[in-house]
């Protein structure tokens, strides 16, 4: 008479901003996309996409799967997919990456590496602090 229904269970990406006018000291761990209109300094870690807006500053560690860069970031940029840097976007520091993608006028001074994955990096890290 009653069947019992089977829920399907469906991803949400949650949506996190930082507006304008905030500014963050810390970690943030999420599985949600983040939008940076604000400034933060400390890691930012996420399996979603990192949007830093025009009027965004990030400094620090950035974990993600893509990222939208239209405004600052200095630091450590780990990025398993495609990067994507407007015109108006500033970079500076250490960047790996699977794929770019540059509009002209951005400011890219960073040593990058292009990886397949981070996880390749990872592993390559792992090898390596075993036989030294």
């Amino acid at each position: 008479m009653f069947s019992e229904k089977k829920e399907k269970q469906t991803q949400v990406s949650e949506r996190n901003v930082i507006s304008k006018n905030t500014s963050i000291k810390g970690d943030i761990i999420s599985e949600g996309d983040f939008r940076v209109e604000g400034n933060v300094e400390g890691t930012i870690q996420t399996a979603g996409r990192v949007i830093i807006g025009s009027s965004g500053s990030v400094k620090g560690k950035v974990t993600c799967n893509n990222a939208d860069i239209d405004g600052k970031f200095s630091g450590e940029l780990l990025v398993n997919n495609l990067l994507t840097l407007k015109a108006t976007a500033q970079i500076s520091g250490d960047v790996v990456i699977s794929k770019l993608s540059v509009e002209p006028g951005a400011e890219f001074n960073a040593t990058c590496v292009m990886k397949g994955s981070i996880k390749e990096l990872k592993n390559e890290k792992a090898t390596k602090e075993k036989t030294a």
